[in-house]
């Protein structure tokens, strides 16, 4: 095992990562917070600004993914629907399946150029989750109570309040068949079908600990999803060209940039504590690194998702 591979598999590097997303985060919701003053003032330029902010936060977890495991991302569609990507509002319908299902649509999202202005519809109890929730206020996310003859009008309604974003964004939804009344608020419904090869389930935690997965994404106009999964289950592979769009150097440099700006103060505060031979200083220490860990590991459980949602599937099957 090389150098590189042993420190992927040490928890202290996982805890300092933490440590960089977590305080980051909190500088990142501050700063949206002070923002709020220029919404009244000039609203798309309070969206673009929180947009570049949002990509800042986000971007870390993609570097995980890119660079620290090196995941590889395929995907499968056609040129004319490549062609659109990053460049109209569009609904992404992705069930979810797998723990890092969200990981693999936020690298396309940056690769296409609209990871900071991409949104999610999540539940309402998320609002209150902080960096994550949080964030997604200052984004104008739409927050559902996962009960589609109540959030119905409250979707609709959302997205046609973003119709004027001044940047072209992705809307992650994963109801199997309501979405496609949303078309009229967006250029495109694209329906999106995940898997990785080999029959690999991979966690977050795996990602962490620099476990590398191939990930194959079938990209298309809406259509049935059964029949696509049925065949990569048959095959192995998904219908249509394969494209690999290249990982971009940002996410890399913006998490350097906030690892040398936060990990500099807390070694020389480490190694100040250690070097006074206070005990009650070097306990009061270690106690915020366990509190830390701790922080981490919750917000890890945060990202866990139940299998295969089947919200909104109910209703429309009685309409059916």
């Amino acid at each position: 095992m090389g150098l590189i591979a042993f420190l992927k598999t040490q928890f202290i590097v996982h805890l300092l990562i933490g440590f960089v997303f977590v305080v980051s985060g909190f500088i990142i919701n501050f700063i949206q917070l002070c923002t709020l003053i220029l919404w009244p003032i000039n609203k798309q330029f309070y969206r673009r600004v929180n947009c570049r902010l949002s990509y800042s936060l986000w971007s870390q977890l993609v570097m995980l993914l890119e660079w620290w495991s090196g995941t590889e991302c395929t995907l499968f569609s056609d040129h004319d629907t490549v062609a659109k990507f990053g460049k109209e509002h569009v609904i992404i319908i992705l069930n979810h399946n797998f723990e890092i299902d969200f990981l693999c649509g936020w690298t396309m999202t940056e690769r296409f150029g609209v990871l900071g202005s991409s949104k999610v519809l999540a539940k309402k109890e998320l609002l209150y989750v902080p960096l994550i929730g949080w964030t997604w206020y200052f984004l104008e996310i739409v927050f559902c109570k996962r009960k589609w003859e109540e959030d119905r009008d409250t979707v609709i309604e959302g997205l046609k309040r973003l119709s004027d974003y001044p940047e072209y964004m992705w809307q992650s939804e994963h109801r199997n068949n309501e979405a496609i009344i949303l078309l009229t608020t967006v250029s495109a419904v694209y329906d999106v079908t995940l898997n990785f090869r080999g029959n690999k389930n991979p966690s977050l935690l795996g990602i962490l600990y620099g476990k590398k997965y191939e990930a194959d994404m079938c990209v298309r106009s809406y259509l049935s999803k059964d029949a696509l999964q049925e065949k990569y289950n048959q095959e192995g592979i998904f219908p249509g060209k394969q494209f690999k769009p290249p990982r971009r150097p940002w996410t890399l440099l913006n998490f350097l940039f906030w690892a040398t700006i936060l990990l500099s103060p807390l070694f020389k505060f480490g190694f100040g504590i250690f070097a006074s031979g206070s005990p009650l200083l070097i306990l009061a220490f270690l106690g915020f690194v366990g509190a830390a860990s701790f922080g981490v590991r919750r917000l890890i459980g945060v990202t866990e998702i139940e299998k295969g949602s089947s919200y909104g599937n109910q209703e429309f099957k009685k309409k059916k």
